[in-house]
């Protein structure tokens, strides 16, 4: 047996969801002789407490025993035959869910009531003085609104270099091992032709700094790991590179 609360249910459609949902069971598939049962028990508690019944409580309570009853009486014909009806329970499940359905929307909508009490507004000001007269009269002369124009144009040509210059390198970013397969492969078909091979002829063709110093580092690792060497005879002199001739087999 359920024990609840008098005070805090808002009627009778309350009542019975709160018990169908306490004993776990689908408004679709009600026990009705349990629940009626439990119904009643309510009912009765409200007597002893000496309440008064509320009609609505009485007239549910009156469906669900008519519920009850029908839901216990045989379903066969006078010939003895089985008769498939309607499930008879059909009618209150659509009544029930549209309730649960209607109650969640009202805590929605109290919800949101108590959000936006908390909001308060800014009062509102006084605009005459910038509705009636909008119009704002700039007063400059010729030579300051070309000055003014060309340093625009100075301001935009400059973004756009930016611009231009950020979107090439993402575009052409290469990494360091990629930059090492193509500096191996023109080191290959130079040293065909000739001993010595300049740093600038292994960059790519109109290289910026990016370009130069990707392709620095990859020569710095290709020190390492492959049979070159480099030399520098002067400092910003020119970056020499040949095969090494001390390497040991």
């Amino acid at each position: 047996m359920y024990k609840v609360r008098i005070d805090r249910f808002e009627g009778p459609f309350d009542l019975l969801v709160y018990l169908i949902e306490s004993a776990k069971m689908d408004i679709y598939d009600i026990k009705v002789s349990e629940i009626t049962e439990q119904y009643i028990e309510y009912l009765k508690e409200m007597e002893a407490l000496d309440v008064e019944v509320a009609s609505e409580f009485i007239v549910l309570a009156a469906m669900l025993i008519r519920l009850k009853s029908h839901m216990l009486l045989p379903r066969i014909n006078d010939e003895g035959e089985l008769v498939f009806e309607e499930d008879p329970r059909t009618d209150l499940a659509s009544k029930l869910a549209e309730y649960i359905m209607t109650k969640r929307i009202a805590e929605m909508l109290k919800d949101r009531e108590e959000l936006y009490m908390a909001v308060h507004e800014k009062p509102a000001e006084d605009m005459s003085s910038y509705v009636n007269d909008p119009d704002e009269i700039l007063m400059a002369s010729e030579e300051q609104m070309v000055k003014a124009f060309r340093l625009f144009l100075q301001k935009k040509q400059k973004v756009t270099e930016v611009t231009k210059r950020y979107q090439r390198v993402r575009k052409e970013k290469e990494s360091v091992e990629a930059r090492i397969r193509i500096m191996t492969q023109k080191l290959e078909e130079k040293f065909k032709e000739k001993d010595v091979v300049s740093f600038n002829e292994l960059l790519p063709a109109g290289a910026d700094r990016y370009d130069v110093t990707v392709s620095f580092m990859s020569l710095l690792s290709m020190l390492k790991e492959q049979n070159i060497d480099a030399e520098q005879n002067e400092v910003y002199g020119k970056i020499l590179v040949r095969r090494k001739t001390d390497v040991q087999q």
